[in-house]
């Protein structure tokens, strides 16, 4: 008997399929990774197992759970099975965490009442995880106030506190320096081994290999490729997944500018906390028009918390940022690392962007050209937030961004939630409209590939 079967399943908006038919089954001690472009409908296959799909889509199909349908099942019934049977680590961790919580207790809560274990046994087991994972000096954090990297880790680590033996991980990597994304696919290979059942998203060859399995390549909702994970990876046979592994960043030509603008940011003797915490002390570098700077550096090291510095949202400590005279308060854009939290989540994106496009007297075809350029359908603009992808989604932030016509773009991860082919482009893509507006950019990443290959030049954090 299968852990889990899908059968025949699609996914609809209106009459129109974004997904399927898409058919597998995955049994027990087995590992399934799903591989694809962003908007591919990976992510709609995980919400449509765990019965989370949002109220404007429509599935047909069949969900079979150890030979019971579920997709049938009232939502209390669907319920019911979250954390014991079927658990979920969401793309987006903001979204799988409490924000009024304090991070660790939504780990203890999970040991004691899902996977009812005594209190002291909760406290204990609580510590062990949030110890191994890196994350016991945040333990009482709100969510609000970690970076990207160890809302991910928490979020995991609350996902897997109840034992479920079905494990749905969407993007379990996504934002992660090197050493703590080889740790979190240690612990994802673990639960195959240890007899329970994983389905992995991820867009990183390096983390499916890891993962092994059986693998699914994904383009436009349909299956373009299936196989053993190593065989495909190793000798891909279609011309998609060819293209997917030939677009990793480590064969990427390194990009060269010359640029030669004036000093927009100063930064000098710059000391950044968050909380008592100094993260970041006595950094000084100027940033030029047309620039392109990474900011690189392990996860919760205080990437962001620089960002939000030099975008006036956070007090230093101590130091200084200078703008260029005369430079606009809003010459100064973020992109943020997680874009649910960017968009007003009761309208659709089209009425976002026709906002902000009329407060700032840009036209609206200006708009559709970004629009076009980043690879966005036009039919995305009469959805709202929680019905894109999360690519998609940085996408559109991305346009967002630029109909304010700004001098200076701090980018964190704008493209961690992209898949290979699909990073690749947009940010060829901000470095084409960059060198031809004079824009700077401050690109925050965790990989050194793309710091190395990309920019004009890096700072490390350590």
């Amino acid at each position: 008997m299968s852990a889990i079967e899908v059968q025949d399943l699609s996914v609809f908006v209106g009459n129109q399929r974004l997904l399927g038919p898409v058919s597998f089954e995955v049994g027990n001690s087995e590992t399934l990774v799903i591989m694809g472009e962003t908007g591919a409908g990976k992510s709609l296959i995980a919400e449509a197992i765990l019965g989370t799909l949002p109220q404007s889509l429509r599935m047909e199909g069949a969900i079979i759970h150890k030979g019971r349908r579920i997709d049938n099942l009232t939502g209390d019934e669907r319920a019911s099975l979250w954390g014991r049977e079927i658990t979920m680590l969401p793309q987006e961790p903001w979204r799988a965490l409490d924000p009024l919580m304090k991070s660790g207790s939504q780990v203890l809560e999970t040991h004691e009442y899902v996977a009812g274990l005594s209190p002291k046994q909760a406290r204990e087991q609580t510590s062990k995880d949030l110890n191994a994972l890196g994350l016991a000096e945040a333990e009482k954090h709100l969510p609000g106030r970690l970076s990207g990297g160890m809302a991910q880790r928490f979020a995991f680590a609350t996902a897997t506190a109840g034992k479920a033996p079905l494990l749905l991980a969407d993007e379990p990597t996504k934002g992660l320096d090197s050493s703590r994304q080889g740790h979190i696919v240690k612990l994802l290979r673990e639960v195959p081994a240890k007899n329970g059942t994983l389905i992995a998203i991820t867009h990183e060859c390096p983390v499916a290999r890891e993962l092994g399995g059986n693998l699914i390549v994904m383009k436009d909702g349909q299956i373009v490729e299936q196989g053993k994970t190593k065989d495909v990876l190793a000798k891909p046979k279609a011309g998609y997944t060819k293209q997917l592994i030939a677009a990793d960043p480590v064969s990427w030509d390194k990009s060269h500018s010359l640029y030669s603008g004036d000093t927009v940011l100063s930064v000098g003797n710059l000391t950044v906390s968050r909380g008592k915490n100094i993260l970041i002390e006595k950094l000084s570098f100027t940033l030029n028009a047309g620039e392109r700077l990474a900011i690189s550096g392990p996860s919760g090291v205080g990437k962001t918390s620089l960002l939000d510095v030099l975008a006036g949202l956070l007090e230093p400590v101590k130091g200084v940022v200078e703008r260029a005279a005369g430079l606009a308060p809003l010459a100064v854009q973020k992109l943020y690392q997680d874009p649910p939290a960017a968009f007003p989540p009761h309208i659709t994106l089209g009425q976002n962007l026709r906002d902000v496009a009329r407060m700032h007297g840009a036209k609206w075809d200006q708009v559709m050209v970004y629009f076009s350029d980043l690879g966005l359908h036009p039919e995305l603009l009469e959805r709202r937030p929680d019905s894109v992808s999360g690519g998609e989604l940085q996408r559109v932030s991305i346009a967002r961004a630029l109909i304010v016509k700004p001098k200076v773009i701090l980018a964190d991860e704008p493209t961690s939630r992209l898949d290979p082919i699909t990073q690749r482009e947009t940010l060829e893509l901000i470095e084409k409209i960059c060198r031809e507006e004079n824009i700077a950019v401050v690109l925050v990443t965790h990989s050194p590939e793309i710091a190395d290959k990309w920019a004009d030049r890096t700072i490390v954090l350590e």
